[in-house]
């Protein structure tokens, strides 16, 4: 029996063909494979017809048929919490997990183990962290406690903090980083975003915390939202984040890892298996006055690289 999935396509990533896009979001799913589940209808946009070329829209909508309670990966476990109370709870988000369920079959996100854990309870992401970012998420309990939230996040009336590795030993110990993004239409990945001066505009204040061997480790506070602002950033200034496969690198490796091609010398190129970034902590008004912060502890893959480069 088949069952229909809804998979929203995020404005970041528009622009991308979807035979690409798709074959990016789902691993184990080639790009001949997506193509000719295309051509055979079992993927469909709701607002037009769809091929393997076609470029996506922002938002838009598509239907992916699969078998009726499929999954493809195994149930992984709620993430820790970090605070909870009538309003909010807070998680401390792992690499690797993604924040919605996606999947030709199934895969896990942070918002239905939470709504697993929390069963009955009306809950709603505050704001996203991209895959491979660890750290700080936070999830409201009740709508008005998720209209307060997403007011703050748009009205960027919170504060977040990020740590990062970089590659090298920046020259300064604070930096304010205001470099306008947008598309970098010099790339042939089209979700790369780069400093451009037509961009929106974007400030990242960054201080050092700590020196190693080769690399270093900072600080981040992204005073704008812009998609990969503080990869971005940080490689605008020479120190692209330690194992990031899209800033810093050529694109071979972003586009062999997506097309599931060969790319030579991989483990060497990117040195860790993930970009080297946590979301430390986030300050934010409470929905009933106040304010709330949370902080999530450096995850230890981090750890372990910080202690191989001393």
């Amino acid at each position: 029996m088949m069952a229909t999935r809804e998979l929203r396509v995020p404005p970041r990533e528009a622009g991308m063909r979807a035979d690409v896009f798709l074959a990016a979001r789902f691993p184990d799913w080639s790009r001949t494979a997506v193509a000719t589940a295309i051509r055979a209808g079992e993927v469909r946009s709701t607002s037009r017809n769809l091929k393997p070329s076609s470029t996506l829209h922002p938002n838009e909508l598509l239907l992916l048929s699969m078998p009726d309670g499929a999954e493809s990966v195994a149930k992984p476990p709620c993430p820790p919490v970090l605070y909870e109370d009538d309003d909010l709870v807070a998680f401390a988000k792992p690499a690797g997990l993604l924040m919605h369920p996606v999947g030709r079959g199934f895969a896990w996100g942070l918002i239905n183990l939470a709504r697993e854990r929390f069963s009955g309870e009306d809950l709603h992401l505050g704001h996203r962290l991209d895959r491979e970012t660890s750290g700080v998420v936070l999830v409201s309990r009740n709508a008005d406690a998720n209209r307060h939230v997403k007011a703050a996040f748009k009205a960027r009336e919170t504060v977040k903090t990020y740590w990062a590795i970089v590659r090298g030993h920046p020259d300064w110990d604070e930096l304010t980083i205001a470099a306008p993004l947008g598309s970098d239409d010099t790339s042939p990945v089209r979700l790369k975003q780069g400093v451009r001066p037509d961009g929106q505009p974007a400030v990242t204040d960054v201080r050092v915390l700590a020196r190693l061997r080769d690399l270093s480790v900072v600080s981040c506070r992204p005073r704008t939202g812009r998609t990969h602002q503080i990869r971005v950033h940080l490689d605008h200034v020479g120190h692209p984040i330690f194992g990031d496969r899209l800033y810093g690198q050529e694109p071979d490796i972003f586009l062999g890892l997506f097309e599931g091609t060969p790319v030579r010398d991989l483990r060497q190129r990117l040195g860790h298996p993930r970009h080297c970034l946590h979301a430390r902590a986030l300050h934010i008004e409470h929905p009933r006055g106040g304010s709330l912060s949370v902080r999530a502890p450096m995850p230890a893959d981090m750890r372990r690289v910080i202690e191989r480069h001393r």
